[in-house]
């Protein structure tokens, strides 16, 4: 069991936990919470032992091991498979044992491995580095081949390796695409020990935690359940807690209109001052902020061409390697696109293909006049100015406003006072991807290209990210292993695999599936078409089918309202309301037509899926 008691913790002169106390029995899941700079990562500091307390006590059972994902990307002549073997340092410990061993210290190194499944430890690997991405030619590639995203998956892979007691992740999905979080979801799943995982993605959670520790205001508090849970709980905490501020704030206000009134009056001064002592032990409860600290939103584009963007037989290739072929997409106003795919199929290639940042190997891209690009990858946050301030930065993009509204439209991305004014150089990750969003909308774009958005930002952030994508009058192409984000804000998934983009008709929870029931043993996804797909693709048009029957429903309940309202005769004394009524059926007529004739062309093609 972990147990903080009374904790303080400090990092420089900035307090993070004050009085804080928590219990994490053995085998729980917990997320931990809270926005950036809370101290979250401290505290996973404190947990391995490489800083300290200022006062207070922290214990866990000493014979535990714990294991962490670093953040040093390696530079290792060893392989991925081997380097994700050592791992396990008890098994790597035997192993290098083994060479100098000989007779009874070889037979008993040889009964050790066996006891703690040491001669699986390959297979193991090898499924790990496959669930995170890694080809089976990969596996065999030195460590210091691979770019350092992908370092930091074989971080993690070495991490899942170890059989530990106690597991701290931290963000650990930020260099994952979403294939890769999905499996590692099951993979937590199945974990025995005791997690502890620091994240801010909401779905993340609620897959894999059983508890929440919120780290607000120095203090820790546990919620029982998933993320949504919590977020239940929290919100009637906070309502109830508005009330009692409410109530009280009256109390308080009346202690100190007597106060006012009589302390100046000598036969009452005693009294006044008993209460002016009453007013000062008052436990204050401070007030409930409910609204995110980041609030913007995009505004309207000046111009929305339709089309916005043509792509016409599209192919991009990087040296002999071919990764989009034959590409034909057309880009509307108010689309909104997700793209699905593994890593490396080629989501981002077609982002940057969008963006105008590679140029197609065969075919054209025929952009509108007025298009106006708006583009976001981790990329963009290394080409931020490090010695410009953030007003500097929307100083720069629009050099007539005034420094007060630029001052107030970053308050809403979190940059107020002196923040505003700081040069962006010691920004965090998360800082530095919120000023990249900043000058993003101020832009107003017509066309929005998002690759892994919210990578580095904190759950708030993402929320207010998510409110202000929904508002956004303009087309929307998105690459994001936040499957909250990408079900609030896109209505159309692409899947991008075997060089071909095509639509994806089911949902996420869909998707996820037709992963779990896919070959683990290969990256490729096969072009015949097994019993497992045909279930899947029945299970597609089912879904296609309710839909169609939900919109139909809606439609004739809406027709037989208006044919009851036709049949009472005070209508007929408004003749413009009689044509009203009457346009409003002929529409509706034809609507339900439209979708009779999609719902037998669905039935048609379900009941040829299931021949």
């Amino acid at each position: 069991m972990i147990q903080l008691q009374k904790l303080q913790l400090r990092r420089g002169q900035k307090l993070l936990l004050d009085n804080a106390d928590l219990m994490v029995h053995a085998g729980w899941k917990m997320g931990l919470i809270g926005a950036n700079g809370c101290g979250k990562s401290s505290l996973f500091a404190l947990l391995r032992g490489k800083i300290t307390a200022d006062q207070g006590e922290a214990s866990l059972p000493k014979d535990w091991i714990i294991a962490h994902v670093a953040q040093e990307t390696p530079t290792s002549e060893e392989s991925a498979l081997d380097y994700t073997l050592s791992g396990d340092e008890e098994l790597h410990r035997f192993q290098q044992a083994l060479k100098t061993a000989q007779g009874l210290a070889e037979a008993q190194l040889h009964s050790q491995i066996e006891a703690i499944d040491g001669y699986r430890a390959p297979a193991r690997a090898g499924q790990i580095l496959h669930g995170l991405g890694f080809s089976p030619q990969a596996c065999q590639q030195a460590v210091k081949t691979f770019s350092g995203g992908w370092r930091m998956r074989l971080n993690l892979a070495r991490t899942l390796m170890c059989r530990a007691d106690l597991l701290l992740l931290d963000e650990p999905t930020n260099h994952l695409d979403l294939d890769a979080v999905l499996w590692f979801e099951q993979w937590l799943k199945q974990y025995t020990g005791t997690l502890l995982l620091i994240s801010h993605d909401r779905d993340f959670l609620n897959q894999v935690v059983g508890h929440i520790a919120h780290l607000d205001q120095q203090k820790l508090t546990v919620y029982t359940g998933d993320y949504d849970l919590y977020e239940q709980q929290r919100a009637m905490k906070l309502a109830q807690q508005q009330a009692a501020y409410q109530k009280q704030q009256t109390q308080i206000a009346h202690l100190q209109q007597f106060i006012q009134r009589f302390k100046a009056k000598a036969s009452k001064a005693k009294q006044a001052q008993s209460r002016v002592k009453a007013l000062a032990k008052l436990d204050l409860i401070s007030a409930a902020h409910l609204d995110s600290p980041f609030q913007f939103e995009f505004p309207p584009p000046e111009h929305n061409p339709n089309p916005l963007l043509n792509l016409d037989k599209v192919s991009v290739a990087y040296g002999e390697k071919t990764v989009l072929q034959d590409v034909q997409l057309q880009l509307l106003p108010a689309m909104r696109l997700a793209l699905l795919g593994a890593n490396g199929a080629g989501k981002s290639t077609l982002i940057k293909l969008l963006a105008g940042q590679i140029t197609p190997t065969a075919g054209q891209i025929k952009p509108a006049n007025n298009l106006k690009i708006g583009y976001f990858s981790q990329h963009q946050l290394e080409t931020l100015d490090p010695h410009g301030s953030p007003l500097l930065h929307t100083q720069r993009l629009k050099p007539y406003e005034t420094e007060q509204s630029l001052k107030n439209f970053l308050g809403g991305f979190g940059f107020s006072g002196d923040m505003a004014l700081t040069a962006t150089a010691p920004f965090s990750g998360g800082e530095k991807a919120r000023l990249a969003l900043a000058l993003l909308v101020l832009q107003a774009p017509n066309l929005l290209l998002l690759d892994e958005p919210t990578n580095h930002l904190d759950l708030e952030m993402r929320h207010a990210l998510t409110v202000a994508l929904q508002s956004y009058s303009g087309a929307l192409v998105l690459v994001s292993h936040d499957r909250h984000l990408l079900r609030a804000t896109t209505d159309q998934f692409l899947w991008v695999a075997n060089q071909k983009i095509t639509p994806f008709d089911g949902d996420l929870e869909d998707y996820r599936q037709w992963l779990l029931n896919q070959n683990k043993t290969t990256t490729e996804v096969k072009t015949e078409k097994p019993q497992k797909q045909q279930h899947f693709q029945r299970k597609q048009l089912n879904n296609q089918l309710k839909k169609l029957e939900k919109q139909l429903d809606s439609l004739n309940q809406q027709q037989a309202g208006i044919t009851l309202r036709l049949t009472e005769p005070d209508v007929y004394h408004d003749h413009q309301q009689v044509r009203a009524y009457a346009q409003q059926n002929q529409d509706l007529e034809q609507q339900i037509s439209q979708l009779e004739e999609e719902w037998l062309l669905l039935s048609e093609r379900l009941e040829s899926a299931s021949l």
